[in-house]
């Protein structure tokens, strides 16, 4: 459900607007009621022409409750701006349309409010003014509505032009990782703690368990309602009710956000790119005392302009903020400066790098992920998704490496097991990197407990019993003296062949497949038991298990009595792996 926010300055009509559109006043505090302003957010939905449904959020407009405003725009799909007609464009309606700039907003409906009040000449002028003022935003291009929330004149116009901002506007972008900023939290008769806010990354339901940060605080969800509906499962993009078990709702507010543990990176250090107001009337350097506004949260920061010692207005530059708790952020975050102690907006930009390694006399940061992995060398998939918000693949186990420092691993691996000959290099001497890395080194062969470059020795080679079985290959000897464990495992390997507790080497049954062969070039028709046992030069006791084994792997086949050439026996003979 696509959420919208509105904007524009104090007293120009937002509150009654979204009420007339809606039905639901979103003024909901009595000192909101008492005074005819909108101090906090309120919240609203509304069922379109085309029968989807809207969220509205509507923020407040005098310039004291600018945090207010600030925390209800983070996570929008659009904004209807509210400039009123009797009064034109105001001073709060500039800083708005700036914030939302500033924080990426593409799309928007403007409503020119309160034209029951002027005539046509005076509303005529009044959306020159409007046009002309938002030349060069992305409102540009945006339709300019005259409405009334008294008489309801163009309401239906306002609505129609929503549905097809909606059009317009992309599906929430789906991913693996909840974050849900919280912009209220309260708690409702019998019921609990209720926070609410906008699911974004991935969905969640009834059942859920989740962390809220800041602070180490476990909850899990009872409840979901979307715009008063109960709901099993909330989708990405929503705006959603949560009722939480296992806090309390003095414990949580706005500024928190609902995540799931070990998902995100928590950081109180972040490296951003900061875009400077064209109208500041000084730069932005690190003297200040400086807030910023990202998601629903008001962090106190410090400032260190990276490289040139300030920022003109007007100008973009890269900076580090510090902030006064850890976050659960992510590349690509927006979020608003300003500077509390002139208590303005400064500017605005987005997040780069949440985990700084480089010094910020240093740092020239951005979002690729090629940077953050040269900077590391080595780094785990599981926690470069965190701190990038990108998922690769690995290079080698579960990292992914820079390629110089890679190839140079890769290298001093082979040069080490170069230099250990045949002895070889003991596996357990070798940390988790070293071991992953033996994938690359196609000669590297593990045997038992050690590593050696080319084809490992074969621990059962100088295998008294091996040669006895060679020595007597149609009479073998049993393994009277061989350890029961190294019998299966020249079993497994294929050195030795057994049938009916019978053992013969590899290397027996080929020759026997061979003698078979040779015999039947003069007994096409086939052989009896007696002429292999004959040909073979042993018993019954071994002729038959042998037989069998030929007769398991194709070698020949039965025909009555007798017996003939398999599909199989040349192969058998050539090499073909045995069973």
């Amino acid at each position: 459900m696509p959420v919208v926010a509105t904007a524009g300055h104090v007293d120009h009509g937002k509150s009654s607007l979204v009420q007339a559109l809606t039905g639901t006043d979103p003024d909901r505090l009595e000192e909101e009621k008492a005074r005819g302003l909108t101090i906090d957010l309120g919240f609203a939905g509304l069922t379109l022409p085309s029968g989807r449904r809207l969220s509205f959020i509507d923020v407040p407009g005098h310039i004291r409750f600018i945090r207010n405003m600030l925390a209800g725009v983070g996570a929008v799909d659009g904004c209807v701006f509210v400039v009123s007609a009797t009064e034109g464009w105001k001073p709060q309606s500039e800083e708005h349309l700036r914030i939302l700039d500033l924080l990426g907003i593409e799309r928007g409906v403007i409503a020119l409010t309160k034209v029951d009040l002027v005539d046509d000449e005076l509303r005529e002028l009044a959306e020159l003014d409007v046009t002309d003022h938002v030349e060069g935003t992305f409102l540009a291009d945006a339709p300019i509505i005259g409405v009334s929330a008294v008489n309801r004149v163009g309401l239906a116009s306002l609505s129609d032009a929503l549905d097809r901002l909606i059009d317009d506007t992309p599906p929430p972008e789906a991913g693996s990782r909840l974050r849900v900023w919280v912009d209220r939290s309260f708690s409702p008769a019998g019921a609990g703690t209720v926070i609410t806010g906008t699911t974004t990354g991935a969905g969640l339901a009834v059942g859920d368990d989740v962390d809220l940060v800041p602070g180490d605080l476990g909850a899990r969800i009872r409840g979901l309602q979307s715009h008063h509906e109960q709901r099993e499962r909330i989708g990405p993009g929503e705006r959603a009710a949560i009722n939480l078990v296992g806090v309390n709702h003095r414990d949580i507010g706005r500024g928190h956000a609902i995540v799931r543990r070990d998902e995100w990176h928590h950081t109180d250090r972040i490296d951003a790119e900061l875009r400077v107001l064209d109208a500041l009337g000084h730069r932005v350097s690190r003297r200040g005392a400086y807030a910023i506004y990202i998601g629903s949260a008001e962090l106190s920061v410090r400032l260190r302009v990276l490289g040139p010692e300030a920022i003109a207005p007007g100008g973009t530059g890269l900076i580090r903020l510090h902030l006064d708790r850890p976050m659960p952020l992510i590349p690509g975050d927006r979020f608003v400066l300003r500077e509390q102690g002139r208590d303005e907006t400064v500017g605005g930009g987005q997040v780069l790098d949440v985990e700084p390694l480089v010094a910020a006399a240093k740092a020239r940061p951005d979002r690729s992920v090629e940077r953050l992995v040269a900077e590391r060398g080595w780094v785990d998939i599981e926690h470069l998704e965190r701190i990038s918000g990108v998922r690769v693949e690995p290079d080698v186990g579960r990292w992914v490496v820079h390629p110089p420092e890679l190839t140079a691993a890769v290298g001093a691996l082979r040069l080490a097991l170069d230099d250990a000959g045949a002895e070889g290099v003991d596996l357990a001497s070798l940390d988790d990197r070293g071991r992953a890395m033996l994938e690359l080194i196609e000669e590297a062969q593990v045997s038992g407990t050690r590593v050696v470059l080319g084809e490992p020795p074969d621990p059962f080679a100088d295998l008294p019993w091996l040669a006895d079985l060679d020595a007597d290959p149609f009479q073998p000897p049993p393994p009277d003296d061989v350890d029961r464990a190294a019998v299966r495992e020249l079993i497994r390997r294929g050195h030795v062949i057994e049938h009916e507790g019978v053992m013969f080497s590899a290397g027996a049954v080929r020759r026997a497949a061979a003698t078979v062969r040779d015999e039947l070039a003069t007994a096409p028709e086939g052989l009896t038991m007696a002429q292999i046992r004959d040909a073979l030069g042993t018993t019954r006791k071994f002729a038959l298990p042998l037989i069998g084994i030929l007769d398991r792997n194709g070698a020949t086949r039965r025909r009555e009595d007798l017996r003939i050439a398999g599909p199989r026996l040349e192969r058998v003979i050539e090499g073909d792996t045995l069973r």
